[in-house]
């Protein structure tokens, strides 16, 4: 079983080589990813964290078995290698998922003249953060668009206003 300071040094020098192939008691790099086993900072056991190459931060860490000593952890292999892999793209993708849907939304409305599909698309920009508001008509052709706050409350009720506004920047 390699010891935790064999694994500080093995850690250094695959970091140095980031696109090095390491199968480890401890550590493995592979694809793209990098799984390391920790000691779990809540409690006795152990911690798993699996970072994906260029990222600071682990996409996943979750807790890990205990080897038959009760003591130190059970080895990283291949197969429990493939399921972290699967299972941290799977939490990234959710993760990209849900930040699109937060940044942007969609209302279909009846307008004057037929249905309107109402989008609100946020830039997250540091320095000056906003939000785009379009109107398009059934056939795809854009009627408006307004530059509004980042924040802008966008509900039936707003849009439906600012339709009857005739598009006008809205409050």
């Amino acid at each position: 079983m390699t010891s935790i300071a064999n694994n500080e040094v093995a850690e250094s020098s695959v970091d140095s080589d980031p696109d090095s192939v390491v199968n480890e008691a401890r550590l493995w790099r592979n694809n793209g990813w990098t799984a390391r086993v920790i000691k779990n900072e809540d409690d006795e056991g152990w911690a798993v964290e699996m970072i994906k190459d260029g990222e600071a931060e682990p996409a996943l860490v979750g807790p890990w078995t205990m080897g038959r000593d009760k003591k130190n952890p059970k080895p990283l292999d291949a197969s429990a290698f493939q399921v972290l892999v699967k299972t941290a793209s799977e939490v990234i993708r959710r993760h990209e998922h849900h930040l699109h849907a937060m940044l942007h939304k969609k209302l279909a409305v009846n307008g004057p003249d037929g249905p309107l599909s109402i989008s609100l698309d946020i830039e997250p920009d540091e320095d000056d953060p906003y939000a785009v508001l379009a109107a398009t008509d059934a056939a795809g052709e854009l009627l408006a668009q307004v530059r509004v706050p980042p924040n802008f409350k966008f509900n039936a009720a707003t849009v439906e206003a600012w339709i009857a506004d005739e598009f006008r920047q809205p409050e």
